[in-house]
């Protein structure tokens, strides 16, 4: 279960970061509301997942997870740029991450 609520972490982690840009842009609550509620169920899912897991570990797949989701979110939505080098590396922090839960 504890794998399950460090993706779940992840996750919301990637929905605080994306919220943070569209503040910026926007300036509304709904944005400002969905950035704390993003971050505030991340930090409780990090949290829980860490209460089995190595502190390391937990903590270095949350990052490559709102890290490299948050890239992509940033392509995706936000029309950043999508080229060739920019997807090999995110690639590489996923794997790492993948990595990591083999091998723990």
């Amino acid at each position: 279960m504890s794998w399950t609520y460090l993706v779940l972490a992840g996750i919301f982690e990637m929905i605080g970061v994306a919220m943070i840009n569209s503040l910026h842009k926007n300036r509304n609550w709904q944005s400002l509301i969905l950035m704390l509620v993003g971050f505030g169920l991340s930090f409780l899912f990090l949290a829980l997942a860490m209460e089995t897991l190595p502190m390391g570990t937990a903590y270095a797949i949350w990052t490559g997870i709102g890290a490299s989701g948050g890239a992509i979110l940033g392509m995706v939505l936000y029309g950043e740029p999508k080229d060739w080098k920019r997807i090999l590396f995110i690639s590489m922090v996923l794997g790492s991450a993948i990595g990591l839960k083999l091998i723990s």
